[in-house]
């Protein structure tokens, strides 16, 4: 396709009414993929494959054009838009009315799981010409005869990547079977797998591929960073990237519901302004964050993938990986959240030292470079908070009739003070406790061991103060600081347990670790081989702890779920019988392969006592006085 010369919306062939609608929204020049998108549309009934970036423009690319398409005369549907998630389908509905308001008669109605479907089946009935939603309760309202897609003329199938992802591909596929096979398909994709390849392949017809950036490559617009640290100090860590940024305003990606909650309640303890938003929350709960978030009244929102998808920020500051996730193309969809509408963005992930080669893997697939940046010190974060909050207070907009009446009372409670002397009363005020906290941090970057040292000396300097006992958060703190100091045993007899989580509950061995973690107070005990299967695992624990073990989980409740623990019949690296196993032997076979001590176990890790807290006023990190 020939790079079009356009640089306004009004050089594009839309009608005016739609021009003033975009004009008023202060739309003035179009993003690369709308440059290429809009005139295709236009002027051509020929599918698009269009490869573009979150937060470029999307739903403006096939939300202008076929609007200016639309037959306001005919009274159907004339338009299906599939989004993944309710809160991206309610976004994009948003926006193709706000395109429209000059439109009169254009009716535009989202449809999503999670509400009534008796409304929506109403909203239907008001012959809208336009219709977004979720594929899931899209196809539920087909089959019920309710969204007629007759008079389809265009499909666009926006977030396809996240579709299939979050395992809407049979639903796509159906929708897609079910429209005119005339119709126009508009596919809109972040990163290009194999199977969208294949969704074009069998639904679309000489699609024209468009690209506003290479396949599978991270936004121009953010850099990349890493810090290395023990998974021990992954929450320490984390609190200080977030004290090094005093106006950041972004999200923490967690790979588990269980960590998430975590995360965000440990954060909210240490007095950060931040919540979670994740699969256990009610819709109106979700909203609630979410609202918050959005208009700036959070500054930190801990999220899973999933929950996080449909979340649309533009000014995001940051993007932080507390872990990576699984499949790594989903950190493409991570960073992508920051560093939008042109403005420039930081992505963050904190790994721990084996899982370097993760990042050069990473390197490769969006082509750009990440800086192995040092976890930030105790001088270096009270240097910037402090300089922060000086050019807060000089920065700061005086309302002089207001304040007024009470200065004459200040003055004289100020008098005898010299202005050195009231700036030194005003720092100790508003900082003491800050540097207080900081004295004698602790250097949380990973030092590689030389060859042959005792694996003791990765922790330096084990008689400062820790961070994680600074401010006593009682139990948890304790129980981080005996951990980090107890020798290392090299070697452990094992028993082999079966517990009923898998990976349906999203387990992997960071979070059963940290469940062990939580329910138990065995500072010394080690981990062998860890099989997870869909729903329920196998693991071998030291052995000297197995009644302490089953005391604390079995029987407890996790997630929702009631914790079966059991001891298997047969050592380690055999096969069990149980009866609470479905698993033939066949698939149960080869336990001992993976034998490795996971020492590092505290992936939870949350070493807590931060005392910053942070008040109520948008974007503030600034500790309240106690």
């Amino acid at each position: 396709m020939e790079q079009t010369s356009f640089e306004r919306f009004d050089q594009l062939g839309l009608k005016q009414e739609i021009l003033d609608a975009i004009k008023d929204l202060g739309f003035e020049t179009p993003t690369p993929i709308q440059l290429k998108t809009i005139p295709h549309i236009l002027t051509s009934d020929k599918d698009i494959v269009a490869l573009a970036q979150t937060g470029t423009g999307k739903t403006a690319a096939f939300g202008l054009p076929i609007l200016n398409k639309i037959d306001m005369h005919l009274q159907s549907i004339q338009a299906l838009v599939l989004s993944p998630t309710r809160e991206l389908g309610m976004q994009i509905a948003k926006d193709i009315e706000n395109y429209s308001k000059n439109m009169k008669g254009l009716k535009v109605v989202s449809v999503y799981g999670g509400a009534a479907i008796y409304n929506q089946i109403k909203e239907l009935e008001k012959k809208p010409q336009i219709v977004v939603g979720t594929p899931g309760r899209m196809l539920d309202l087909i089959k019920r005869k309710k969204l007629n897609i007759n008079n389809i003329k265009w499909v666009v199938l926006d977030e396809a990547d996240e579709m299939l992802s979050m395992g809407f591909k049979e639903d796509m596929n159906s929708i897609l079977a079910e429209t005119p096979a005339e119709r126009s398909t508009f596919l809109f994709s972040a990163t290009m797998p194999r199977e969208i390849e294949q969704i074009a392949k069998n639904y679309m017809q000489n699609a024209e591929y468009i690209s506003a950036g290479q396949r599978n490559v991270g936004a121009k617009t953010v850099k990349h960073y890493y810090y290395v640290v023990s998974a021990k100090d992954r929450y320490s860590a984390l609190k200080r990237i977030a004290d090094i940024n005093p106006d950041i305003y972004g999200i923490v990606f967690c790979r588990t519901r269980m960590e998430t909650k975590e995360v965000a309640d440990s954060l909210m303890t240490d007095g950060y302004n931040a919540d979670a938003l994740h699969g256990d929350l009610s819709q109106a709960q979700r909203d609630h964050v979410m609202q918050r978030f959005r208009n700036g009244n959070l500054q930190i929102l801990v999220a899973t993938d999933v929950a996080a998808r449909g979340l649309d920020v533009n000014d995001l500051t940051h993007v932080i990986n507390y872990n990576l996730p699984d499949e790594l193309e989903a950190y493409i969809h991570r960073s992508g959240r920051t560093g939008r509408a042109g403005k420039e963005g930081i992505s963050i992930t904190i790994i721990h030292s084996r899982e370097t080669h993760k990042i050069k893997e990473l390197e490769k697939k969006i082509g750009k470079s990440f800086e192995h940046k040092q976890v930030p010190g105790g001088k270096e974060i009270c240097t910037k908070q402090l300089f922060h909050m000086v050019d807060k207070v000089k920065n700061v907009e005086v309302n002089t009739e207001e304040i007024k009446p009470f200065l004459p009372e200040v003055y004289e409670k100020f008098e005898g003070l010299t202005r050195e002397e009231l700036i030194q009363h005003f720092v100790s005020a508003e900082f003491s406790r800050f540097l207080d906290y900081y004295k004698n941090a602790r250097d949380l970057n990973f030092i590689k061991p030389d060859s042959g040292s005792d694996r003791k000396s990765r922790t330096r300097d084990r008689g400062e103060r820790s961070e994680s006992s600074s401010f006593g958060r009682g139990e948890r703190a304790e129980r981080s600081e005996r951990s980090e100091r107890s020798p290392r045993k090299e070697s452990a007899d094992f028993t082999r347990f079966y517990i009923n989580l898998g990976k349906n509950n999203n387990i992997t061995p960071g979070a059963l670790m940290g469940i062990v973690n939580k329910y138990t107070k065995l500072n010394d005990a080690q981990f062998g081989g860890i099989d997870i299967m869909k729903k329920f695992t196998f693991f071998d624990f030291d052995s000297r702890y197995k009644s302490e073990l089953i005391k604390a989980l079995h029987g407890n409740v996790v997630d929702d779920v009631t914790v079966v623990l059991e001891q298997t019949k047969m050592d380690t690296g055999g096969f069990e019988k149980s009866s609470k196993s479905d698993d033939s032997p066949k698939k149960r076979a080869s336990r001992s392969s993976n034998r490795g001590d996971y020492r590092e176990r505290s992936d939870r890790g949350f070493s807590g006592g931060g005392n910053f807290r942070g008040n109520d006023r948008k974007k503030s990190t600034r500790r309240k006085s106690m």
